[in-house]
């Protein structure tokens, strides 16, 4: 993304411009937008994102030809607790976008595979590191994790340890599941300065002439 330090009063201009331009011309798909850090974010209904998606794509004030990226973010202290996040670029205009959606666990967002192809692969690592559903997305399954994972690994509330691990048995000659178990305990801390006086030897200190 842009630098803010970078970036002109004219760039700055012409992002203010093209965010009310869109907000303008699509009323009932803009929530609202901004540009921090030298970039233009705009806030829209999760069931207008096809829409709004579209217009950012064909429009020739914008020309937003290339899907960068979708992604989620979690925040577990919100109602809608899940942003969706997409990035646009604009090679014909040099510009890029964001534009985020809420939504929570249960309700899904439309997938925008019919506006940008590229889209398949980014909502499936959605749905499986966030739990996030895209509804009507052709092929949604685990693309990251396996197919027998249980959770969300990039929620805030999923476990550190997760819940399962996979390995390969020698015996079955397959891979199985089992709990995920600790190779050894969590490491104790003393957090005393070797230049204080440790009152045991420190590694390594046991090799040196007395």
């Amino acid at each position: 993304m842009t630098d803010q330090k970078a970036l002109t009063a004219e760039q700055e201009l012409a992002l203010k411009e093209l965010g009310e331009h869109i907000a303008v011309s699509l009323p009932n798909d803009v929530s609202s937008f901004r540009v921090s850090l030298g970039e233009l974010t705009l806030e829209a209904p999760a069931d207008r994102i096809v829409n709004l998606l579209t217009f950012l794509r064909d429009e020739g004030n914008c020309q937003f030809v290339q899907l960068i990226d979708v992604f989620g973010v979690d925040w577990p202290e919100r109602e809608k607790r899940f942003d969706v996040v997409y990035h646009l670029l604009s090679l014909k205009l040099n510009q890029r976008i964001r534009v985020t959606v809420q939504t929570d666990e249960d309700t899904p967002v439309p997938s925008i595979t019919g506006v940008f192809s590229a889209a398949g692969w980014f909502e499936r690592e959605t749905w499986d590191m966030y739990g996030v559903m895209f509804s009507g997305h052709p092929d949604l399954r685990r693309i990251l994790s396996d197919y027998g994972f249980e959770g969300h690994p990039l929620r805030k509330d999923f476990p550190l340890t997760g819940y399962v691990e996979v390995r390969y048995d020698n015996q079955q000659k397959r891979v199985i599941y089992e709990p995920v178990q600790l190779s050894q305990e969590f490491r104790r801390f003393d957090f005393m300065s070797p230049w204080e006086g440790a009152k045991y030897v420190l590694p390594g200190d046991e090799k040196a002439k007395a």
